[in-house]
């Protein structure tokens, strides 16, 4: 239940609906805004709210989501659910566009079905979409019928082919006797030599001056606006023209048919796509609801199945939008209502943000309530209400004979009756508009009933009497708008635990009041009243230091466990930082391991050919066991140093093992081998084994050489290469085109985005040779072949410098004038090689 009738109005509730009306794409969802109503069941509201955010994540991290046609045209299949009625080519064409995003939304939503629910990125939008039907055969259909323009194609129908054709046909035959009409008639001097026919009334005519009217036979059928020129019928093409008419008829009539044909197919699945219009509907007003939700910085608060107001940083929506055109912020509120504190009891200065208070509570809990996200602080919890009242502002009736007191009663009499356990009351200005003494009685025997109700509210004040009540009665609470006393200004805060001073002596003499009249009044309430209200100040501002002192400790704290954390997490990467140089150390060991093993079996295999003494055969291998032993010591230990001693002690053993094996291959006896002479740069040889044909370019050491095969440079060991007396063959360089998938991307949306059309009227000579040499660059860049430049006929100055500048394009193969039912010599029709 919501009291009274006009309490959007009141919270500006309607504010908030015009706003989402203005962020939808059509009237699907604008009619959604209209009918939002506030719920009372938990689980619909957390779906709702659950819809909103997942599409909040869609806007944010999602760059395909099909929301380009949002046609609202259930009015028209309305209409075509009877017998006869048809939808004509626009409705047409956007059933068509509209039936195809419901299909792109539907497969966007139910994209990889056998991911599990939990692991589906939008689930709740995903049962929304549930078996939502999406028409596959009828947008076919619709494709065999209009062309992607939305006209209907020749080929919709084997007649409608047939009438166009002989249409096109007879057309083209009046063109040619127009043509030679007039050709005759400029050649008499009957019609000046720039003339061209046009067209009137549907029929193509020729314009004539009045005096010569008599000189081509024919139907006069319009003159100019200012009488100097008659347009002429001439009689050889009337019968031809008729014959336009008459099909011009028979394509209406054969258009009429297909589209009545169509329709009927589609009557049937008339309240399916009903249905799949309430789907996107829907989806519009989601989508509303999320671009607000960014706009406003709004979020789902963890929702409970319970009466609860538990808001950190909560920010009314509008006051935020107003202030942030100015460049302010909005102070956020913090407010907690809970099984021991549900009533709340706000006291303060007059424009300390009381009422501000009170609308901010009741706008967010109903926005909230109607499934939109609420700007506020994620850790913030919130409940659901059954009943949400409000009694707020002067409510004179001039017609029931009510004054502002009274409506207050009505509505206090209505919350009595009407409030429970599950209700949310909102008073601004409890007991006032009456006199203070009674009116702060009545008060407070009103409190008293919505206390014993276990109701939950939030309500503003300035009568004593109702935060004593607030003292002393359990489920009751004060709160105070913070006012700094120092610089005589509201700091528009609510803190909740002390009652709050209407500062009235100190705004009283910061206006300028006389002081004799301040203390007159001090007199006339007593001293013992100015004193508490003095003591309550200074209780108040007691309070706010501690605050700021305890939040000063708290960011301390948080600061800290931050520190803490990023040590900790900086200590664990040190640790994974230890381990895979540990890692990596064995590794390389494990490499010059195999490296020496292959360098002594060679050494062995030498000694063991050479004959040598067993003694030296057995020194050998005795030192590669060492040498093992030593890799795994060092595997073994962890420390970083360690293992840099050990890779020292690895590169020594190294260097004696190269100096004993030259020691051992001196000492060893061996043939005369025949002297081979060492390749040099600059001659041509070839891989063993292998017909390339390269030329030496560099010696590196007594191992590598660096050869070129053509464009390509190669380092190969000198043991690998043989001389050859062929010279390498030259190849010329293969040439080759690599366009990126980028700009394969820009030139197709820029081929979409070109118009054939380019209109030149009315520009001097230069501005127009200029656009016309663009536009034709850009029709040869995106591949057109045919282009048109409209240009007028005029003085002919204007189409005689665009010709003199086709000539000399080498992209233009042919160009002349339109023809004479499109424009005639107006328009050059350019086509493009």
């Amino acid at each position: 239940m919501i009291y009274p009738q006009n309490f959007e109005q009141k919270i500006g509730f309607d504010q908030i609906r015009q706003l989402l009306k203005e962020k939808c794409l059509s009237t699907l969802g604008e009619e959604r805004v209209t009918d939002m109503t506030f719920s009372d069941q938990h689980d619909k509201v957390e779906e709702l709210l659950n819809q909103v955010m997942e599409f909040v994540r869609i806007i944010q991290e999602e760059d395909s989501f099909p929301d380009q046609f949002f046609f609202d045209v259930r009015p028209s299949l309305k209409r075509v659910r009877i017998e006869g009625m048809y939808l004509d080519e626009q409705e047409l064409f956007d059933l068509r566009r509209s039936l195809e995003t419901i299909r792109d939304i539907v497969r966007f939503l139910h994209r990889n079905e056998e991911e599990e629910e939990s692991d589906c990125p939008y689930p709740s939008l995903k049962r929304l979409a549930g078996d939502i039907a999406v028409f596959p055969q009828l947008i076919g259909k619709i494709d065999s019928i209009l062309n992607k323009y939305g006209k209907i194609k020749d080929n919709a129908s084997t007649e409608l082919a047939r009438i166009r054709r002989e249409l096109a046909s007879t057309m083209g035959s009046i063109s040619r006797s127009l043509n030679s009409i007039l050709r005759s008639a400029q050649s008499e001097g009957y019609v000046d030599k720039d003339v061209v026919p046009t067209m009137r009334d549907g029929r193509l005519v020729i314009p004539v001056a009045p005096g010569l009217k008599r000189k081509i036979k024919g139907i006069v059928h319009d003159e100019s606006a200012s009488g100097k020129t008659v347009f002429i019928e001439p009689a050889e093409v009337v019968e031809a023209n008729n014959r336009i008419r008459e099909l011009e008829g028979d394509e209406r009539r054969e258009i009429i048919r297909i589209l009545t044909e169509f329709s009927n197919v589609l009557r049937p699945s008339i309240p399916e796509i009903l249905q799949s219009y309430e789907f996107l509907a829907e989806i519009d007003f989601i989508r509303a609801k999320s671009y607000f939700a960014i706009q406003t910085n709004a979020l789902k608060p963890a929702l409970e199945n319970e009466q609860l107001l538990d808001w950190t940083m909560a920010v009314h929506p509008l006051l935020q939008l107003s202030l942030s055109k100015h460049g302010k912020k909005v102070v956020p509120l913090d407010i907690e209502l809970n099984q021991k504190q549900r009533i709340l009891i706000i006291s303060g200065p007059n424009a300390g943000g009381k009422s501000v208070c009170l609308k901010t509570v009741g706008l967010l809990q109903y926005m909230l309530q109607c499934g939109m996200p609420v700007p506020m602080h994620e850790r913030s919890h919130a409940g659901i209400f059954s009943n949400i009242f409000i009694d707020i502002g002067d409510e004179q009736s001039i017609e029931d004979d009510l004054s502002t007191y009274s409506s207050h009663l009505t509505n206090m009499k209505v919350m009595m009756k009407s409030c429970d356990g599950h209700s949310l009351i909102l008073i601004d200005e409890f007991g006032g508009g009456t006199e203070p003494q009674i009116g702060g009685a009545i008060a407070e025997a009103v409190l008293k009933r919505f206390n014993q109700k276990k109701t939950f509210g939030v309500i503003t004040t300035h009568y004593q009497n109702l935060k004593h009540f607030a003292e002393d009665n359990e489920g009751v609470v004060n709160g105070a708008m913070l006012y700094d006393r120092h610089l005589m200004q509201a700091l528009f805060q609510l803190q909740i635990g002390n009652p709050g001073s209407s500062f009235a002596v100190e705004i009283a003499r910061k206006i300028g009041l006389p002081e004799d009249v301040i203390a007159d009044a001090s007199e006339i309430v007593g001293s013992e009243y100015i004193n508490a209200d003095k003591y309550l100040q200074d209780i108040v501002r007691d309070k706010r230091y501690w605050e700021g002192k305890r939040q000063t400790i708290r960011q301390r704290e948080k600061h800290m466990e931050e520190t803490i954390a990023r040590y900790q997490t900086e200590m664990e990467e040190l640790q994974k930082s230890r381990k895979e140089i540990i890692r990596q150390a064995k590794e390389e060991a494990e490499r010059l391991l195999q490296e020496s093993n292959a360098r002594i079996e060679n050494t062995i295999r030498a000694i063991k050919e050479a004959q040598a003494e067993k003694e030296k055969t057995r020194l050998v291998r005795q030192e590669l066991n060492d040498f093992r032993a030593s890799v795994n010591e060092l595997a073994s230990k962890e420390q970083e140093d360690k293992i840099a001693r050990k890779m020292e002690k690895l590169k020594e053993k190294q260097n004696r093992k190269k100096e004993k094996k030259q020691v051992s291959e001196s000492q060893t006896p061996s043939p005369h081998p025949p002297k081979i002479t060492p390749i040099t740069i600059g001659e041509h040889v070839k891989i063993k084994g292998q017909s390339a044909i390269g030329e030496v370019l560099e010696i590196n050491g007594k191992n590598t050489a660096v050869v070129g095969f053509g464009s390509i440079k190669t380092t190969v060991k000198l043991d690998r290469l043989e001389r050859t007396n062929a010279a390498p063959q030259k190849q010329e360089p293969a040439k080759s085109t690599f366009v990126s998938s980028q700009t394969h991307d820009q030139m197709y949306e820029k081929k979409l985005g070109f118009k054939q059309d380019i209109d030149v009227r009315g520009m001097r000579g230069d501005e127009a040779l200029q656009a016309v040499t663009y536009f034709i660059d850009d029709a040869i860049l995106v591949g057109m072949g045919r282009v048109r430049i409209l240009h007028g006929t005029g003085t002919g100055i204007l189409r005689t410098l665009i010709r003199q500048y086709l000539d000399t394009v080498p992209g233009v193969r042919h160009f002349a004038d339109e023809h004479v039912q499109f424009g005639g010599a107006g328009i050059t029709v350019v086509d493009l090689a």
